[in-house]
């Protein structure tokens, strides 16, 4: 086999490998209201148990990424594929809270394990000008994994509540089998050996932090937290809401999540690029953080099926939109600091979805209509922030220019 067709018959297996562990991710977004239940667990072990997917990934993928450099692509990518095929299986087995856990916390591990050694893999397989092309391959393949997930899982569950989770086991575990057969290396020996012994020590990631604190662009890495806190806390608490407020099924979540982002990842893909060009991502901003917190708003107001799908398009397509609008005037921003930049980008957007689920739990259990409530406020106090923050750097550009 030549080493184009064996590079092309890898980014398959890696884009397979995505797509079944965000879809395993997705899944279970539909079947968590109805799984609950049956511990009679409360909106704040719900939300605890979103974030702690969020906290391992969070901690171990700096180290993940590192590992990789120094032990070898395919070893941490099979390793992954491992942890989740176990996580799914202690959570279709799980007859205690703390074996859901624990599932949540060894599958928060397993993205940590997989996702940047498969980003490396891209790396290593392409060359510069198609280097774009791979990774968005990759992308649209996790982007596609955790768009269907929910739609999967919430039909999947008509046969039973743990079933997603059993068929979520055994299809990663297939891709584990496959991708110990015909998955092949592409770091060099020599290259994991000069990795390993390199003296450079990475800086943790509270100096990290401390750094991104004195930048130009804080605010925007601000409004990225804001963002995924505003998306983790609709997301974490959606199905319980409208599961006890409106008296959903896994299956109508199922249709209401899968729709509502599909239509945003849609919307994104077409027209993103002519939206930045019309308004500029600045506009774009405010407006993608006006209606999103409105969006919320309007989700107390009625539990009409055909209302709340309306209500649930408009979040994610808005959502959708802000993300890469933000991320553009990021990278723009960053100059010579793009690997930093998207560093952060992710390190805060990890802990937004720590922070958004746990306290979009505890904020349900108060009150059922209080977690949407406060998710709008953060996305209206993100507004006042980004306007703020234009009319401060338009000035500072005036002042420049005049001088």
């Amino acid at each position: 086999m030549s080493s184009s067709k064996k590079n092309t018959t890898a980014l398959i297996i890696l884009m397979i490998n995505m797509f079944i562990a965000m879809l395993g991710i997705g899944l279970v977004i539909p079947i968590l209201p109805k799984f609950m239940l049956e511990f009679g667990a409360s909106g704040k072990a719900l939300g605890f148990l979103v974030a702690a997917f969020g906290l391992t990934q969070f901690l171990f993928s700096p180290i993940a990424g590192e590992w990789s450099d120094k032990y070898g692509r395919k070893i941490m990518i099979v390793g992954g594929l491992t942890a989740f095929t176990l996580s799914q299986l202690i959570f279709a087995m799980g007859t205690e809270m703390w074996m859901l856990y624990v599932s949540r916390l060894l599958g928060g591990l397993s993205a940590a394990a997989m996702i940047p050694p498969m980003m490396a893999y891209v790396a290593d397989i392409t060359t510069e000008e198609k280097r774009g092309k791979g990774l968005g391959m990759l992308g649209a393949a996790m982007s596609l994994g955790f768009v269907i997930g929910p739609g999967i899982g919430g039909f999947l569950a008509e046969y039973g509540v743990r079933v997603p989770f059993y068929v979520s086991a055994a299809v990663a575990g297939v891709a584990m089998l496959i991708s110990i057969i015909m998955l092949p290396e592409t770091l060099s020996r020599d290259k994991q050996l000069e990795a390993r012994s390199t003296k450079t020590k990475r800086e943790n990631i509270l100096k990290q932090f401390a750094m991104s604190f004195k930048a130009p662009y804080l605010v925007l890495l601000i409004l990225v937290f804001a963002l995924t806190f505003g998306l983790a806390n609709f997301e974490a608490i959606f199905g319980l809401y409208v599961d006890i407020k409106y008296g959903f099924t896994p299956k109508d979540i199922s249709i209401l999540i899968t729709i509502g982002a599909l239509v945003g990842v849609i919307i994104q893909a077409i027209f993103i690029d002519r939206l930045i060009t019309r308004y500029g991502e600045r506009k774009l901003i405010n407006m993608s953080f006006l209606i999103s917190a409105v969006a919320l708003l309007l989700m107390l107001l009625s539990g009409n099926f055909w209302y709340v799908l309306l209500i649930t398009i408009l979040f994610f397509t808005f959502t959708s939109i802000l993300r890469p609008a933000i991320n553009t005037l990021l990278s723009k921003m960053a100059g010579n600091e793009q690997g930093f930049v998207a560093g952060m980008n992710n390190a805060y957007m990890s802990l937004g979805n720590i922070i958004g689920p746990s306290l979009a739990g505890i904020l349900f259990d108060k009150h059922t209509d209080i977690p949407y409530s406060f998710g709008a406020v953060i996305l209206l106090l993100s507004l006042v922030l980004s306007v703020a923050w234009n009319r401060r750097t338009a000035s500072g550009r005036r002042s420049s220019a005049q001088a």
